[in-house]
């Protein structure tokens, strides 16, 4: 279902931590388009000022884990989007203490800095909650199988339930309102490849000719959403009384293998540019463990909202193609 836009309610003051972030600006984009006033609070480990041209936003530089920055902001705002977090598996693999703290100590920050005003909180958590999970689709009551400690991805996915967990507990113990939401591949223009991130990835190496790098076999299977049905998601949730309290599927149900997508990404740029296997150690280390399938069920998304992220992949490859190519 992709009927009328539903408008972001009229709330006066949004902070959106992460806002420089890929997500995060096409967010702010939205917002003020709905006629909020936006403070973005990033610390650019990440996020770029680039993403944020031509947005009538606050910027403020620093980071979540900081209690009287967090104080300060959140006191003086309606509303929370919890957007920062380490982005990119490469990152997760690389740097493993700062992805448990921003996936830990942040959202506790900024609920703690929530809860005595009561400000709502949206918090952005992540497929990696499923883990290995093997039946598909996957339900938000479904059994988390997060993986073991000696896995270093899974600390990413540890991270993002403890953080769901706060989530819930501010509703339900606190009376603060909050959701959270579990985003699944999202693509669109901003993302950057650099991060791992596989569409902009293969995007780049297509346009400038080398090979494209498809890690393991490439049969593993993944569900894409378009950044611009993931934000539509978010306005609509924030707009249901009913969601407050919920956690949330927001992704597209459309699975291609990644080899197959690899594919559609010479074809669409008419790049010769050969395709490469490289072995998923060779590239994330020996501790690394791959996923095989990941299919979002968007039932209570459709439910709460009428509406189902519905893109289909070919079109956000073709927006992301036109992004990079300038």
């Amino acid at each position: 279902m992709t009927d009328t836009p539903t408008r972001t309610p009229p709330h006066a003051r949004v902070l959106v931590t992460g806002g420089a972030g890929f997500i995060g600006s096409h967010l702010c984009a939205r917002l003020v388009t709905d006629g909020a006033r936006v403070t973005v609070l990033d610390d650019f480990s990440t996020g770029s000022r680039d993403n944020l041209l031509g947005l009538d936003v606050a910027v403020v530089e620093g980071s979540t884990s900081d209690p009287s920055l967090a104080a300060r902001l959140v006191g003086e705002t309606d509303l929370v989007v919890h957007l920062a977090s380490t982005v990119g598996v490469g990152r997760v693999m690389r740097n493993r203490m700062r992805t448990l703290e921003n996936g830990a100590h942040g959202v506790m920050t900024v609920m703690d800095a929530a809860a005595p005003g009561r400000v709502p909180v949206v918090f952005a958590s992540t497929s990696e909650v499923y883990g290995d999970a093997e039946t598909m689709p996957l339900a938000e009551d479904d059994v988390l199988r997060v993986g073991p400690s000696s896995t270093d991805r899974w600390g990413y996915a540890a991270a993002k339930v403890f953080g769901e967990f706060i989530a819930l507990a501010q509703h339900r113990e606190r009376g603060s309102p909050a959701m959270a939401l579990r985003f699944f591949n999202t693509v669109g223009p901003r993302q950057a490849g650099r991060y791992g991130m596989v569409l902009p990835r293969f995007v780049g190496a297509a346009l400038a000719g080398t090979p494209l790098l498809v890690h393991g076999d490439g049969t593993q299977r993944r569900c894409f959403t378009a950044v611009s049905d993931a934000v539509e998601a978010m306005a609509r949730l924030i707009a249901a009384p009913a969601a407050w309290g919920q956690v949330v599927n927001v992704g597209g149900q459309a699975e291609i293998s990644i080899l197959d997508l690899a594919r559609m990404v010479l074809e669409e740029t008419g790049s010769a540019a050969p395709l490469r296997f490289v072995p998923h150690a060779e590239v994330f280390g020996p501790s690394f463990s791959d996923i095989r399938r990941r299919v979002p069920d968007v039932t209570r998304l459709a439910h709460l909202t009428g509406f189902r992220p519905a893109t289909p992949v070919r079109e956000s490859l073709r927006r992301v193609i036109a992004a990079m190519r300038g």
